[in-house]
């Protein structure tokens, strides 16, 4: 940019919007999230068993992506706000009706509906965060958004949770008691948030291209596709020990409701440190490089928490350092190495895409698949699937293009 141009920026309404969008994003990992450490106790009073679990996991995560899908070329079309907002609403209502159901059906019901909001909020938040940032910031506030899915839907959740528990009378008044604040994000949206003009989008990309374009045209841009297989990697880490971690950690290892609650912790700060840290670097020493780093670091840290016992405070660390790199590698590719690869009338249509299938194939087909290697071989087993999910990224990382401003010499 322009000495002119840096001057004019306004960097008033990136931290707004960035800090807007981020709660946004914490209230959609609260309510999709917060019902896995709940698993334990419902799955009593529901009658529910592994396989349920993870058709409970899947079909929010199939409707998402769906939904996600749509919602980006939507955005494209219409701008931010006016999808952005009713996902807001719709989700933190549809979060407090989850402790209405009486079964599986009214539990699978809900969370599809529920999940149909949360991924139309999901790639129009990440778009209008870049768009909200200065180029040189992109991997920065988009880990500071990001990070507050793991923050407070996997890090502070299990520990809400389990407190809540204890002082209310039942598990249904803590999915009420979660949905109220969404509420008031929605109506902060509606003062702050604003639609960019393409023209305006284009200097986000490395095309600055604003032109109209069919959303076939995605594709035409090597990273989109490449960008999904990756998606379809690090969501099949995230969703597997998401969704059966709490199990494992008390019916394999035999840990406390406590201990368990504390180790599954590890998932959020892990995940949050991970996108306060990660990102932020790959706008100093390229996107490709931080995300080769994650799948290595993470595979490792995988199969070392196969060989662990029931040590919380082992399990925890290495739990932590899992989600360091995996968070990461899910914000740089719903992210820059997407959106900034297209140009400015196709990035949420490319986003959505990317997180849209990503969620269908990683987050909506692996859980009932693990559900049934869990009920039918052993829980044991999920760890390996996720380590063999995880290492199949690196194929993916060899022929991704770099997008960071810096490489680019922007």
């Amino acid at each position: 940019m322009t000495d002119p141009e840096k001057k004019s920026w306004d960097t008033r309404y990136e931290w707004r919007a960035v800090a807007l969008l981020s709660i946004g994003f914490g209230l959609v990992g609260l309510d999709r999230f917060m019902i896995q450490p709940l698993f334990p106790v419902m799955m009593k009073d529901l009658n529910l068993d592994y396989q349920d679990i993870g058709l409970i996991s899947g079909i929010l995560a199939m409707t998402w992506g769906i939904s996600a899908i749509f919602s980006g070329r939507l955005a494209d079309r219409i701008g931010h706000r006016i999808v952005l907002i009713p996902a807001v609403i719709i989700f933190s209502l549809l979060a407090g009706v989850s402790g209405l159901a009486v079964g599986l059906i009214s539990l699978l019901l809900i969370r599809a509906l529920m999940g149909f909001a949360e991924g139309a909020f999901t790639p129009v938040s990440i778009v209008a965060t870049l768009d909200a940032s200065k180029p040189s910031r992109h991997g920065l506030n988009l880990g500071i958004q990001q990070n507050m899915v793991a923050l407070v839907g996997l890090g502070l959740a299990p520990l809400i949770v389990t407190q809540l528990l204890a002082v209310v009378p039942s598990w249904r008044w803590v999915f009420v008691l979660v949905s109220l604040p969404g509420f008031i994000v929605a109506y902060l949206m509606y003062k702050v948030i604003r639609n960019p003009s393409p023209q305006a989008a284009a200097a986000h990309t490395q095309t600055h291209d604003a032109t109209p374009h069919r959303w076939q045209d995605v594709f035409k841009y090597r990273n989109v596709p490449l960008n999904i297989c990756g998606m379809f990697c690090w969501l099949t880490v995230v969703t597997v020990m998401g969704a059966f971690m709490p199990s494992y950690l008390m019916d394999h290892l035999g840990l406390s409701l406590g201990e368990m609650g504390f180790v599954m912790s590890a998932i959020g700060f892990g995940g949050s440190a991970g996108n306060l840290v990660l990102p932020g670097l790959s706008d100093k020493f390229g996107r490709r490089p931080v995300l080769a780093f994650g799948v290595i670091v993470a595979v490792c840290a995988l199969l070392t928490l196969r060989t662990v016992g029931n040590d919380p405070g082992l399990l925890f660390a290495l739990v932590f350092i899992v989600m360091f790199c995996v968070f990461s590698n899910v914000t740089l590719t719903v992210g820059p190495l997407t959106v900034e690869s297209v140009p400015a009338t196709l990035m949420a249509t490319a986003s959505g895409l990317v997180v849209g299938i990503g969620e269908v194939f990683g987050g909506g087909i692996v859980p009932a698949v693990a559900g049934f290697v869990a009920q039918n071989y052993g829980i044991q087993h999920i760890l390996t699937l996720a380590a063999g999910g995880m290492s199949l990224g690196l194929i993916v990382v060899v022929f991704l293009r770099e997008t960071a401003p810096v490489k680019q010499g922007r």
